[in-house]
């Protein structure tokens, strides 16, 4: 395992967690664009929940291989779906957000 796979993965399992966290705690920068998104505040729970579980198989996976490569995978998908959600409001200048979070989740990908 390099260095570089460490630290991006365990960044990125960070990042994600911290995601998770602001639909959990329901931070304002969060809930205002997903409101307008038209995302049904039903679906804010699994939301985080799937967030939170990427997290964690990220970091599983510096233990176990394929339940990282599964989080990356279910991650990416996760944001293509946010990245899908955002242009269908086309909210198109919040395009960016989805991809800040993906990019270090492709690296650790990509790292492995």
């Amino acid at each position: 395992m390099s260095t570089a796979y460490l630290i991006v993965t365990l960044f990125a399992a960070a990042f994600v967690g911290f995601s998770a966290v602001s639909v959990f705690t329901r931070a304002k920068w969060v809930v205002e664009p997903i409101t307008e998104y038209g995302v049904p505040e039903s679906w804010w729970p699994w939301l985080g929940a799937a967030k939170a579980a990427g997290a964690v198989g990220l970091v599983a996976g510096l233990f176990v291989a394929p339940i990282g490569v599964a989080a990356a995978i279910g991650l990416v998908l996760y944001f293509t779906g946010a990245l899908v959600t955002v242009a269908r409001a086309r909210s198109y200048a919040h395009l960016a957000f989805p991809l800040i979070y993906v990019a270090p989740v492709v690296a650790s990908l990509a790292l492995r």
